[in-house]
């Protein structure tokens, strides 16, 4: 019986759990107001598992271009978090990620881990807030230092017809700073509007963005403001 009983439990886990996941192809990998690939395409990928209680884990991965800082091919990112159903329509998210540049020589590390509280209704609207206690600092192209950072976010999408959605989203990032002049603290304002169809599995995104100039003084990306973007995903 003690012998038998960790197999039988693995089984029954086993059973409990769903997977899932996406892949997709983007023309520009745009995250929080700047672009990661430099304004060309990207391919990424997510897999996960969800229990029926609402703890969830999973990995997210993204190709990027490697000439820009830190030097990484590939962003990479587990995370592990736990949903609350508050009703028939609204439910809530507290999640933990881990994000790694990974692929090609690096002087420094600018990974980072980042903690998010999130509220949504149905599949229409979100609100997020994210800390991120060791967020790298830039100061245009040159690495300054660590600092806590903190995010807050919204997103939404409108349903028009048979699979069509107007969407939007906006968010700003700020940096704690650590000194004063160019290690003040800052931060910028960011948002997108578009349209989506989904049909089946698939689903495609047009969105056009916005970011603020002062995303330069923290990112040594290319600001991704008045530039379109489309994104092609499967739903697995």
């Amino acid at each position: 019986m003690t012998v038998a009983a960790p197999h039988a439990a693995a089984t029954t886990l086993g059973a409990e759990l769903s997977w899932g996941g996406s892949a997709a192809v983007t023309s520009d990998y745009i995250y929080r107001g700047v672009s990661e690939s430099n304004g060309r395409a990207a391919l990424q990928a997510d897999v996960h598992a969800d229990t029926p209680q609402g703890t969830f884990a999973g990995a997210w991965t993204s190709t990027r271009d490697h000439a820009l800082e830190p030097g990484g091919g590939y962003d990479f990112e587990i995370y592990l978090g736990r949903r609350v159903e508050l009703g028939s329509t609204w439910n809530a998210t507290v999640s933990v990620r881990s994000h790694y540049f990974v692929g090609g020589p690096q002087e420094s590390s600018d990974d980072y881990q980042e903690i998010s509280g999130t509220l949504t209704w149905l599949d229409r609207w979100t609100l997020s807030v994210s800390a991120i206690p060791n967020a790298v600092r830039y100061w245009y192209y040159s690495r300054l230092s660590r600092s806590p950072a903190g995010i807050a976010e919204t997103t939404g999408q409108w349903l028009i017809g048979e699979g069509l959605f107007v969407t939007g989203g906006a968010g700003y990032y700020r940096s704690s700073g650590t000194g004063p002049r160019r290690q003040a603290a800052t931060g910028y304002a960011y948002g997108n509007a578009g349209l989506a169809y989904e049909r089946r599995r698939w689903r495609l995104d047009i969105g056009y963005f916005l970011a603020r100039k002062q995303a330069r003084e923290l990112f040594p990306y290319p600001v991704a403001s008045h530039r379109v973007a489309g994104t092609v995903s499967w739903r697995f």
